[in-house]
């Protein structure tokens, strides 16, 4: 990862860090293989875009209110590229003691056995301090974000955390609107590597029409209602926590069997 800050009218302080005007120049003089972006909502796809024009590994995107239709430019891009996108609208991803490249409270995090994957930053949080709590801990947390249209999905975190050794249990954090979480419990139910798993649904009491927090938090046509997706998580074998109070605990019965 690469970056700066320059001197300016307003008294900048110089972080003696390399500046590069464009992504590709930055990548051939470093051999960066992360990006992370925080840039406004109008430019935030063309600065994925160029990111993966550059062929970086790893892209993730903290930005919230990106237009949706800019963001199926950058899923298409997406598609035989080189580039893992985490988000956007997320609060990043961190495997503790290793690397952090997001905006979570790095001090609450303890490396360990679970791993986490979420919709929701605020609820990963949560979900962190309760395994931290309990002993647990983490081997890896991914905010996949709450937008319609993200790069990493609830099925692509959850093939990576069953084939982690290290990663002994996990937890994923769903909300109500599309169908995400039901292709995850699909993807558990019929795997041969099964794994401890606890799953939460945020927005239970969201009447149908109502956006609720996040762009892809929204139900209709009878579709993505919590009930629906913890029904989908108990037949696929995953425990299903009641309340975000009870992740750690649920998580530590999931663990004993």
């Amino acid at each position: 990862m690469v970056g700066g800050v320059t001197p300016g009218k307003g008294g900048g302080k110089h972080l003696d860090l390399p500046v590069f005007d464009t992504v590709a120049e930055a990548v051939a003089k470093t051999g960066a293989t992360a990006s992370a972006i925080y840039v406004p909502p109008p430019f935030a796809a063309d600065a994925i875009l160029e990111a993966i024009d550059a062929e970086i590994p790893l892209v993730v995107c903290i930005t919230e209110g990106i237009p949706v239709l800019d963001m199926v430019r950058v899923r298409r891009a997406l598609d035989n590229s080189k580039t893992r996108l985490i988000g956007p609208n997320c609060p990043g991803v961190i495997t503790p003691g290793e690397c952090k490249i997001g905006i979570m409270p790095g001090h609450i995090h303890l490396r360990g056995k679970i791993g986490i994957v979420s919709r929701s930053g605020t609820l990963t949080y949560e979900a962190v301090a309760q395994t931290t709590v309990v002993g647990l801990g983490q081997t890896t947390c991914i905010g996949i974000g709450g937008d319609p249209v993200n790069g990493t999905n609830f099925v692509d975190a959850l093939e990576m955390f069953l084939g982690d050794d290290e990663t002994q249990g996990i937890i994923m954090i769903g909300e109500i609107g599309g169908t995400a979480e039901e292709e995850g419990a699909d993807l558990l139910k019929h795997s041969k590597i099964k794994k401890p798993t606890v799953g939460f649904i945020a927005g239970v009491t969201a009447p149908p029409g109502r956006r609720m927090g996040h762009a892809g938090a929204i139900i209709s046509g009878g579709r993505g209602t919590a009930p629906a997706k913890m029904e989908a998580m108990r037949s696929a074998g995953i425990w299903v926590a009641d309340s975000p109070a009870s992740l750690g605990s649920t998580m530590m019965s999931a663990m004993k069997g």
